[in-house]
């Protein structure tokens, strides 16, 4: 009788687990993101880009500029000094702040944004080498059996659902000069990581019966690439610049393992280690514009669709009715420097920037297309020599509503990055 019962609690928990609109825990351990829509595919798709893309809306196919490191096009590295070496490293802090219909909570997350590095190869072609995160898996769930059946026989049941881990992004391009207007690039990407997700039954009042543990533990990897173009018609009025760009990312299927297990502290009711992981990164394509006058200003849009909709998700017992769609992410954003070159005052030295973004995403859960949108805006200060800076970047957004019984995520993101900046193969007359 028990091994029936417990037999029947694990499809239970296989196929109805509790979904979005429950309540969140306070804590999980998650060090990349917090967000309740990572239980789905490959989890959070983390916005590309240093803080100099972040603090503009996140755009960068069309822009183009030698003093910070643009790595979301691939051809906008040979923007750049002939014998520049640049540097990027950059960290964030997230706080989301969470709501259904009933329940509250809040999180914080501090992590790595990137590590990026670009360096000369021959007169007008570059190369960079970066490692960024690709997607984060942070989440939390928790329910209450209220079947009267189940409670007066048992007692207290919980049902408990929780996520984490991440898959990195390690890339290394070249890019050239081509036709002296044209640039075009390429990058070879291998994706990595580990993503846990468990689900698990809690018998807090009953000692005849032990706590179910199900989940996935998924150990992933693939190669991939990544292809741009940057076209720039210069004008001589202002001296200024107009630049269109595209970029095109292959969809590929993460290879690796997926672990499925199920079991108690007295018996193993599933344990399935398989040798593919039903994980897959979309294919990409963006498009976008950007016009710059000499170095006092710039303004750009960005257009980007990931096609997720031709790749199969893994059902991970959502009460929610979930299904993918093609993402796309419309990006806007403005930068100024009221003088470069003043001696005087040093905050007119300062690039300031501000920009706006509206995604949808390819989570769509009863029915429902889960958007975000948000504000974003930084700048760059300045340090030692021109190049060098240190930039920071806000990010204030919302993702989901508290319509159609899903979950709202408010989010404030800090981005700081240190962009060093240094001339090779320098020989100095005067020592």
């Amino acid at each position: 009788m028990k091994s029936g019962l417990r037999t029947i609690l694990v499809v239970c928990v296989l196929v109805c687990c509790p979904g979005l609109n429950e309540a969140m825990a306070q804590k999980v351990n998650a060090l990349g993101s917090y967000s309740p829509y990572s239980l789905f595919g490959a989890g959070r798709i983390e916005p590309q880009g240093t803080s100099y893309n972040l603090s503009m809306g996140g755009i960068g196919i069309a822009l183009r500029d030698n003093r910070f490191i643009n790595y979301i096009n691939p051809a906008a590295i040979t923007a750049r000094d002939t014998l520049a070496f640049m540097l990027d490293f950059g960290v964030v802090q997230k706080n989301s702040y969470n709501r259904d219909n009933a329940v509250s909570s809040a999180y914080n997350v501090f992590n790595m944004q990137n590590v990026v590095m670009t360096f000369p190869i021959y007169r007008k072609s570059a190369m960079i080498i970066g490692i960024v995160p690709y997607s984060n898996v942070g989440y939390k769930f928790q329910s209450t059996e209220t079947d009267p059946g189940l409670v007066s026989e048992i007692g207290d049941i919980k049902y408990q659902q929780y996520g984490t881990g991440s898959i990195y992004k390690l890339f290394a391009g070249a890019s050239m000069v081509v036709a002296k207007r044209i640039s075009i690039g390429a990058e070879a990407i291998y994706y990595f990581g580990n993503i846990n997700r468990h689900s698990d039954i809690l018998f807090n009042s009953s000692t005849a019966y032990n706590t179910v543990y199900t989940g996935w533990n998924y150990r992933v990897h693939c190669f991939s690439g990544k292809f741009g173009i940057q076209y720039t018609q210069p004008f001589r009025k202002n001296d200024s610049e107009l630049t269109v760009g595209a970029t095109y990312h292959i969809g590929n299927r993460l290879k690796g393992d997926m672990l499925r297990y199920a079991y108690t502290a007295s018996d193993t009711v599933m344990y399935d280690n398989r040798p593919e992981a039903s994980l897959y990164v979309a294919e990409e394509f963006g498009v976008g514009i950007s016009y710059r006058v000499a170095d006092k200003w710039t303004v750009g849009v960005d257009f980007v669709q990931q096609n997720w909709s031709k790749y199969p998700f893994v059902n991970y017992g959502t009460a929610a009715s979930f299904s993918q769609s093609a993402a796309r992410y419309y990006r806007a954003g403005f930068e100024i420097t009221p003088n470069r070159d003043d001696l005087r005052y040093y905050m007119k030295r300062v690039t300031y920037r501000v920009g706006g973004y509206f995604e949808e995403s390819y989570v769509m859960l009863n029915g429902h297309r889960v958007n975000d949108f948000g504000i974003t805006f930084g700048a760059s200060f300045p340090i030692f020599r021109g190049h060098n800076a240190i930039s920071v970047a806000v990010n204030l957004g919302q993702r989901g509503t508290l319509k159609y019984g899903l979950v709202r995520e408010r989010y404030f993101n800090f981005v700081i990055n240190f962009n060093l900046h240094d001339v090779w193969f320098v020989k100095y007359r005067y020592e």
